[in-house]
């Protein structure tokens, strides 16, 4: 809907015709704020919707709710789209397609997974159904299965609403998005929080009791009671339609475009959000990031280029930030993995500092890790694992990795510095220079 936004803005009814298709019962909404509505710091459903349908078709565009497209024929130039109240099915003929289907969440073929009390949490509608479940909860016992951004915030959420959270991982530690020792960081703290974190703890089977619904969590070890499971493991590109349509996939599964986020090969074809991959100007190799920033971003770059202008995107370098209670979490660019599997040579070091300057009332711990290349100094990527004021942080690291900035040329950035705010050598600051002496050190 931001690319229907952005064209309409450029061209009017008269000029183009737009018509979109929404499968749900909700456009124009913040995926990303349903854990926080789920603990109860947004009021309300309807404080995530940004524009609603009615709104939409008052600016001359043609959304269709509730109607599923099912084919995509690009020879002949058209759609095929289902009224899902209906049941009905017509083609409708573009000369311009936008695709923006998305991600769909893993949902492994377990025992049990689809039984009532075991929720997703991707739309609006879902988060209502867990809310629903969470009122009828009596032992106030959840499990959430994946310890990424969503299993995080989701712990959170559920802690809040007075639950004994458990936190059942595939891997050793929460957030995979950071290197190990950072996570085990975060691991720390949320077993701090009274969350229960299990790493190494593939689930097997959901367990459920004689009227069908959940009633426990199991892994190959161990049962967890549960009288509500939330999923967290992860997405991957909705791209079945794209697929079936012949469009180009990268090794991620997501849509391939140009920096206008045109469908390579495809000259009236743009894709964005979810369903794509995207250049990571750190490795320089395509990427799969599925993040609310990006998309709206895509949104605004097609919509100008469907709507006779021209933009582009030229990439990402994996910003994201998340929390869980007071611990913020934050990571940019590269991990050592990442580093590691396109071949670059690093050096890595980590420090801990404060929040503000260390005599000043409520400073609080932070910890950076930093990684540089080591034959040029070249800052490849920040991770920092604190309390307040520790994840935004990373916006300055962010924009050190789009310019290409060397972590040397990092040590003189001007950064505000007043002791309420930051000590006198800001933590990335402090990073960078023990990254430079690694680096010299390194030869």
């Amino acid at each position: 809907m931001s690319a229907a936004s952005q064209a309409r803005r450029l061209k009017g009814p008269g000029e183009l015709e737009i018509v979109a298709f929404e499968r749900g019962h909700f456009s124009s909404y913040s995926a990303c704020g349903i854990p926080y509505w789920v603990g109860g710091d947004v009021d309300g459903r309807d404080e995530l919707i940004a524009r609603s349908p009615e709104e939409h078709r008052a600016r001359e565009i043609g959304l269709r709710m509730r109607t599923e497209v099912t084919e995509i024929d690009v020879d002949r130039q058209r759609v095929r789209s289902r009224d899902l109240e209906s049941g009905t099915e017509e083609w409708t003929g573009f000369d311009k397609l936008v695709i923006a289907t998305g991600a769909r969440p893993l949902r492994p073929p377990l025992p049990g997974i689809d039984a009532p009390g075991v929720h997703g949490v991707q739309t609006l509608d879902d988060g209502q159904a867990l809310l629903d479940s969470l009122g009828r909860a009596r032992d106030r016992r959840a499990v959430v299965v994946g310890a990424g951004y969503i299993g995080v915030e989701m712990a959170e959420a559920l802690l809040g609403r007075g639950f004994e959270v458990t936190v059942l991982n595939r891997g050793e530690q929460p957030m995979a998005t950071l290197d190990p020792d950072m996570g085990r960081l975060v691991h720390e703290a949320m077993d701090g929080l009274g969350i229960t974190t299990v790493g190494s703890a593939p689930v097997t089977k959901i367990l459920t009791g004689e009227d069908g619904r959940v009633r426990a969590v199991a892994t190959d070890r161990e049962e967890y009671p549960a009288d509500v499971v939330v999923l967290g493991m992860g997405v991957v590109p909705e791209t079945s339609l794209a697929r079936a349509a012949g469009l180009p996939l990268g090794t991620h599964g997501g849509l391939l475009t140009d920096l206008a986020m045109r469908v390579r090969g495809h000259e009236n074809i743009w894709a964005g959000g979810d369903c794509v991959e995207v250049l990571d100007l750190v490795s320089g190799r395509e990427r799969y990031v599925p993040l609310g920033t990006h998309a709206n971003k895509h949104g605004q770059v097609i919509g100008s280029n469907v709507g006779g202008g021209y933009a582009t995107f030229p990439g990402v370098v994996g910003t994201a930030v998340s929390k869980v209670c007071d611990l913020e979490i934050a990571r940019t660019g590269l991990r050592e993995k990442d580093a590691r599997a396109v071949g670059l040579r690093y050096v890595a070091v980590t420090i801990e500092s404060t929040s503000r300057a260390g005599y000043y009332p409520g400073a609080k711990p932070m910890t950076v890790k930093m990684l540089a290349e080591r034959r040029t100094g070249r800052l490849l990527g920040v991770q920092i694992v604190g309390r307040e004021g520790a994840a935004k942080r990373v916006d300055v690291a962010a924009v050190a990795l789009t310019a290409g900035m060397t972590v040397e040329a990092m040590t003189v950035l001007d950064l505000g510095y007043a002791p309420p705010f930051s000590p006198v050598w800001d933590p990335v600051l402090v990073a960078a220079r023990k990254a430079v002496a690694a680096v010299r050190a390194a030869g």
